[in-house]
């Protein structure tokens, strides 16, 4: 049975781009590169922010009618770019890390789920000096046959002790994540100062939705659950 409040979890997975940073810079900017190369000049960043949260391959496919086979092509280039640069383009948000650092401290167990390179999140955690508070970081692989939200999540609880997805709760920006998470029923804390919005959380069954990251450690800090019937 999912957990009735997010401050009773143990596990907190947690999405990256637009929960952890704000990763509009690099992405767009990668974004552009790659299509350069493609013949195809964008140098409106606005235009590109559709690219944060979905898998780029998709993207690609959606916005700028990439087969299949072109859009793995320019998830390729992509990498390329972001391996020398787009890696340390983003940055936390304010107080995410000092809240991960609490999380940490009172014995909660985090677990990175993106569907970012899992070298690329790895790489951007150590930059920032998150990484060490997380016990678990799950991200794609570099040729995204493992990028969809559940797929990555999967991998992670398989990693972990068989009652984790029991004791938890996700936290993220998008409905990739809130989808994610429900099909393996673990309930979604979604957060508005990322790229989603609080239509797209609630339509997609966000089962809470905070502000900014004062109101995630408010909601998130022990104690804070309504009184349950015995």
């Amino acid at each position: 049975m999912p957990i009735a409040h997010p401050s009773l979890a143990e596990y907190l997975f947690l999405d990256l781009d637009g929960t952890l940073t704000d990763s509009s810079e690099d992405i767009t900017r990668g974004v552009m590169y790659t299509l350069k190369r493609f013949g195809i000049r964008e140098n409106d960043a606005s235009k590109l922010l559709c690219f944060i949260g979905p898998p780029l391959y998709r993207s690609f496919m959606d916005h700028y009618g990439f087969s299949k086979e072109k859009a793995y092509e320019a998830v390729a280039v992509f990498q390329e770019y972001y391996a020398d640069k787009g890696a340390f383009e983003n940055r936390p948000y304010p107080g995410i890390p000092e809240l991960l650092h609490t999380w940490n401290r009172q014995g909660r167990k985090l677990v990175l789920v993106t569907s970012k390179p899992e070298i690329h999140a790895r790489r951007i955690l150590e930059h920032f000096g998150m990484a060490l508070d997380f016990l678990l970081i799950a991200g794609s692989d570099l040729d995204e046959t493992r990028v969809e939200k559940d797929m990555i999540l999967g991998h992670a609880l398989s990693c972990l002790e068989p009652s984790a997805s029991r004791n938890a709760v996700m936290i993220g920006d998008r409905k990739f994540d809130v989808l994610g998470a429900a099909r393996h029923g673990i309930p979604t804390l979604g957060v508005l100062y990322g790229f989603g919005t609080r239509e797209e959380l609630e339509a997609s069954g966000a089962a809470w939705i905070v502000n900014d990251a004062a109101e995630l450690a408010a909601i998130m800090e022990p104690g804070t659950s309504p009184l349950l019937p015995a």
